[in-house]
């Protein structure tokens, strides 16, 4: 019985502490885009973003949800955004 009351003990406290770090992450404002592209033929995520003046790491940031692997001819991706 006593193993049962740690354990649930042992939970509670890892919710509390999971639940406190979780208030202590500000929000995150959406990012706004505000230059579209639309991906040309043999453009690669690289090549547009290098065309663009920018990092493939900034270029990804703007582009979060994008498949560089499976980029399409008129696909719009970001090429400069800004916070909410």
């Amino acid at each position: 019985m006593a193993n049962r009351g740690t354990a649930a003990l042992v939970i509670a406290c890892l919710l509390v502490a999971v639940t406190l770090a979780d208030a202590a992450v500000p929000p995150v404002s959406p990012l706004v885009c505000n230059k579209v592209y639309g991906v040309q033929e043999r453009e690669t995520c690289f090549a547009v973003a290098q065309a663009a003046g920018l990092t493939l790491k900034q270029f990804l940031s703007f582009n979060p949800n994008i498949n560089c692997q499976k980029v399409f001819i008129g696909q719009w991706v970001c090429l400069d955004a800004a916070h909410a």
